[in-house]
């Protein structure tokens, strides 16, 4: 068996850091059987065109936009994170999914309904952790980022509203969402992610405590 998480939240709620932290706690028990990841992909197809739309250097319609994500992440699945789940005791860990596409993609032009439908072949994650964070504290974060804010990086009290609707919609599909709080220090909310996947991790996945935070 293999395994396969999903870090979703707002912008600003530290999911890179998370994933990061993730993937070294658990390449001390798992070693290379970890692979981190993450969406839109960059080298996959139309990762180029997507991150040029993110930045608001390309014009491209919510519909084209959904379109080009669902693209992306079907390449991505078929030749990044499929071929290596296929062996057994591999995890995967994916910053941004199908989570993120529900909450980004869905505008007025195209519901979140539609959005799913178009990801309805995706393969659905063994857990997904959800950070919620304030939006003053998403907002705090991400003046601290010297990189440019792309075109979501705005509205987060809707954008947090938006993740609150799309997580209930993928739990009445069956899938398994964990919320945990991230608006503390690094330390303690990744104490809680662990704790989340302690509490949810199949038998076989061995954890132990971080050696560095």
């Amino acid at each position: 068996m293999s395994y396969f998480i999903v870090i979703e939240g707002i912008d600003g709620a530290g999911k890179s850091s998370i994933a990061h932290g993730l993937r070294d706690v658990l390449e001390q028990t798992q070693g290379n059987a970890v692979l981190l990841t993450q969406e839109p992909h960059a080298d996959c197809l139309v990762g180029a065109e997507i991150r040029a739309a993110l930045a608001g250097g390309r014009s491209m319609s919510p519909q084209s936009l959904a379109l080009a994500f669902a693209l992306n992440r079907s390449d991505h699945l078929q030749r990044i994170v499929e071929p290596f789940l296929r062996k057994a005791g591999r995890i995967v860990i994916c910053d941004r999914y199908v989570l993120s596409s529900l909450v980004y993609q869905a505008r007025d032009e195209i519901s979140m309904a539609d959005v799913l439908s178009l990801n309805s072949w995706a393969r659905p994650p063994d857990l997904t952790i959800l950070l919620t964070v304030s939006p003053i504290k998403a907002y705090e974060r991400m003046r601290r980022r010297e990189d440019k804010r792309e075109i979501f990086e705005n509205n987060l009290p809707a954008r947090a509203e938006k993740y609150r609707r799309a997580s209930k919609l993928l739990q009445d599909e069956g899938q398994q969402i964990v919320e945990v709080n991230g608006d503390g220090e690094f330390a303690e909310v990744f104490a809680a992610v662990l704790a989340a996947l302690k509490q949810h991790k199949p038998d076989w996945l061995r954890l132990q405590p971080p050696l560095l935070l």
